[in-house]
């Protein structure tokens, strides 16, 4: 996973190439040329696509971070201890192993985020980004339309 830290990192340096993109941008509207100009102005939704991105993934990490907080306050993050190989990763063989129980408390709460967010941290141990992203974002549906009630 990214750290906070590389995060920011991550974000302010893709806000310079945006505001470069965005001056480099405004010389071309300045020459005069409908090449140049034209230019201009794909380099202006490229960066506002850019942005809008940036702002869709910063979101995504504010929320699954909240999720994160409430469920470790209310003591529901897993507790197993996972083993790890020499690199320092999780053994996804063992992250397998437990798969299946947090996929089965998933399936049988289906409107419980707190069963997906543990799905996706499930997920997220065995490699499977795609995955983990999913029942994350599925969580924070969950938990916006229900509450804590779910």
């Amino acid at each position: 996973m990214i750290t906070r830290i590389g995060a920011i990192v991550m974000t302010l340096l893709l806000a310079l190439y945006l505001i470069f993109s965005v001056y480099y941008a405004t010389v071309l509207f300045g020459t005069g040329s409908p090449v140049a100009v034209g230019m201009g102005i794909g380099l202006l939704l490229l960066a506002l696509l850019g942005a809008a991105f940036i702002a869709a993934e910063l979101v995504f990490g504010v929320r699954a971070e909240r999720l994160a907080r409430r469920l470790e306050t209310g003591g529901g993050l897993p507790t197993e201890v996972l083993p790890a190989l020499p690199s320092g990763r999780v053994d996804r063989a063992a992250a397998a192993e437990l798969f299946p129980r947090y996929r089965e408390a998933a399936e049988s709460a289906p409107e419980d985020w707190r069963a997906w967010f543990r799905l996706a941290l499930a997920y997220d141990a065995a490699g499977d980004r795609r995955r983990a992203r999913w029942a994350t974002r599925e969580a924070i549906r969950l938990e916006r339309t229900h509450g804590s009630a779910g």
